[in-house]
């Protein structure tokens, strides 16, 4: 967390174990502060650590983080792991999805009582030129359409469209920030158009989440929101505000506990945008330290795969690992009226793992999904956090368009007008011919840099390599009758096999112990193993002797083999390392590996004179740099996945025949 105020959570945690409780005396010591026009800080109780003052100007912020806390906890995770949407972020995508305000300024434009007769006549002949309006002339509101669609309901004047929703409400930051940007524009309307517009905006709030806590906790967040930025009184209706007692009953209605999953949505009308972000959880974590997780697991997972809606599965996208995020996208789809606006903040492996490819060919054949924001530094934004983000933009039963990438997008880049981020962001218009032949129809969508050379030449390999054959496919000139390229991952699970991998001592019986931290580049950009078994240069303190001897079954299943790093840093400069690991080595989880059949091998060594100077052949072409830049557009996390590796467009010169043209 950034401005310092890493620990104070913490340390609240150790005076304040009871987080319901650290959650009501905020709230009441946030209203407290509202009534007497005195500072949070000074009105909490005694033992709680200092407020930092970063964390004084949004009492609304601090909640998320309590309530995230909260909610990673039920998870069985940890509340370090916790990362509420940022402010800046949620203000960025309410701008984009705005209307025009309708509302007239209550005091007039001051008329200048400057003559055009005192200015030079070069100055008064150039002001004549620009032809500006007069200052009487100010906007009038001639949509009909637009008033039409306020007078039922369907937006505000202020321009938020109605009704506006959230089906994982997480502690209403959405619905807080739309409060500001409501109040903003009222600053200076008459009084009673504010308080109307206040009441046609709270009738048609729809919030919804599982957990008791958090729906009775937004309910006091949206009504301190409204009382803090005048549009509520403490008391009986006042001018320009509506009173607590009524808004009290309209929060009633607007904020609901349910399952937006499994249950219905409780609302007859249907949401014309859906504004969340949702839990980011895989099924298989749910429920973690509890002590009948498993069963609770197993039954959550039986309960969505048998929901049905007129006869049809509710979720057709459950695959894999199934993360309650893509659900949550599925269902919202559902809720929305037709041509309705879906925006969730989601993370961006969604755009490239081969388990989400479902749920992306329904958002492009069945909707029309139309924006992708992309934020891969999250960290500067998600303070913590490793994962890169994205923020969707999609409208329900919409007719199929093309898909624009904006980004990557930074901190910076976010803004309150506008289209809600900078005109400095760039932006490419994915269209679908270009699409397919990327992706091959999984709709994938790839990293592309910022920086607008490397953006050209990214584009150009995608471009060129797009058009070979994968290194899996029948076609491949490495597939032999039929026999094609597997990648598998390294046959030592390190946390199941921990007692047989110790430190590398020179002179024992022992094989070398391959992990991914033994891939290296020298200065010149070549891969190499950098294992104490091969090498006298290493430090005896270095990472690299660490966990680098194996001691379990010495007899070797293996001759050479050709090996990729599994775990990278995003930082680094290579995504995919590639070298050849001697016979008799043993490899980690954290390194994958090529499986060729025996007839590949025999064509190999038959080309080379060995097997292991035809791996060193074959690997010069996978450390190629435009392999390297393809890989890196479609990395879907730090994670080098078996399906990523055998989807490369492996170029092989004329050196190696086609081995599927061979007989057998």
């Amino acid at each position: 967390m950034q401005n310092g105020v890493s620990g104070w959570y913490a340390r609240l945690d150790r005076c304040l174990t009871d987080r319901r409780e650290q959650i009501d005396i905020w709230l009441k010591t946030w209203e407290t502060s509202l009534k007497s026009f005195q500072p949070i800080a000074a009105l909490l109780p005694e033992d709680w650590p200092t407020l930092p003052a970063n964390l004084l100007t949004d009492p609304g912020h601090v909640l998320d983080h309590l309530l995230a806390r909260h909610d990673a906890e039920s998870d069985g995770r940890s509340p370090r792991g916790a990362h509420p949407t940022p402010p800046r972020l949620a203000d960025a995508v309410i701008t984009s999805e705005m209307r025009e305000a309708l509302i007239h300024p209550k005091k007039p434009v001051q008329q200048s009582n400057f003559l055009m007769s005192n200015l030079p006549p070069g100055f008064r002949q150039h002001v004549e030129q620009l032809n500006l309006p007069a200052a009487s002339q100010e906007h009038e509101v001639d949509n009909e359409a637009e008033m039409l669609a306020t007078d039922e309901g369907r937006r505000t004047l202020s321009g938020i469209p109605l009704p506006v929703a959230d089906t994982a409400t997480g502690g209403g930051l959405f619905h807080a920030r739309l409060i500001r940007r409501h109040a903003d524009a009222h600053e200076e309307a008459d009084p009673e158009l504010k308080k109307a517009d206040t009441r046609r905006l709270f009738s048609n709030i729809q919030l919804l989440d599982i957990d008791t806590l958090v729906v009775e906790s937004t309910k006091v967040r949206l009504l301190l929101e409204s009382i803090r930025h005048e549009l509520v009184s403490f008391g009986p209706e006042t001018d320009g505000k509506i009173s607590r007692v009524e808004m009290e009953a309209l929060l009633e209605e607007g904020v609901k506990q349910g399952d937006a999953l499994q249950g219905e949505w409780p609302w007859e009308q249907q949401p014309r945008i859906v504004l969340t972000n949702p839990p980011w959880l895989r099924i298989k974590d749910r429920f973690r330290g509890m002590e009948d997780g498993s069963r609770l697991r197993k039954e959550l997972g039986e309960q969505l795969r048998s929901l049905q809606d007129n006869n049809q599965p509710r979720f057709s996208t459950m695959r894999g690992n199934v993360n309650l995020y893509r659900l949550f996208i599925e269902r919202s789809l559902q809720i929305l009226e037709s041509g309705g606006r879906l925006r969730m903040v989601v993370p961006d492996s969604l755009l490239r793992e081969q388990s989400s490819h479902p749920l992306r060919e329904l958002l492009v054949n069945e909707h029309a999904w139309t924006q992708v924001w992309a934020i891969e530094e999250a960290n500067l934004l998600f303070p913590g956090m490793t994962q890169g983000v994205v923020v969707l933009g999609i409208t329900a039963n919409g007719e199929k368009t093309n898909l624009t990438i904006h980004g990557p997008i930074t901190r910076s880049d976010l803004r309150r007008d506008g289209d809600g981020v900078s005109s400095r962001v760039p932006q490419f218009e994915l269209k679908e011919d270009r699409w397919v032949s990327w992706a091959r129809d999984t709709w994938a969508v790839p990293r592309l840099p910022r920086d607008r050379i490397e953006r050209k030449y990214t584009l150009e390999v995608l471009d060129r390599l797009a058009q070979l054959p994968r290194l899996s496919d029948e076609h491949h000139p490495l597939t032999t009758n039929q026999r094609q390229v597997r990648v598998r991952v390294g046959e030592i699970d390190q946390t199941a096999h921990a007692k047989f991998i110790e430190t590398w001592v020179k002179g024992k019986r022992n094989r070398p112990f391959i992990r991914g931290v033994h891939f290296s580049e020298d200065e010149g950009g070549a891969v190499f193993i950098r294992h104490p078994a091969f090498r006298t240069d290493i430090p005896s303190r270095a990472s690299e002797r660490q966990l680098a001897m194996w001691t379990g079954d010495h007899h070797p299943h293996f001759g050479p083999r050709l090996a990729c790093q599994a775990i990278v840093n995003a930082h680094q400069d290579r995504r995919l390392r590639w070298a050849v690991i001697s016979e008799g080595s043993v490899l980690g989880n954290s390194v994958n590996h090529i499986e060729l059949h025996e007839e590949i091998q025999n064509r190999l060594t038959e080309n080379h004179g060995t097997l292991e100077a035809g791996l060193g052949w074959l690997c010069t072409h996978l450390n190629n740099n435009d392999l390297d830049e393809w890989a890196r557009a479609w990395a879907a996390n730090n994670n080098v996945n078996n399906y990523e590796l055998e989807m490369l467009p492996v170029e092989m010169n004329d050196m190696l025949p086609k081995f599927s043209t061979l007989a057998r």
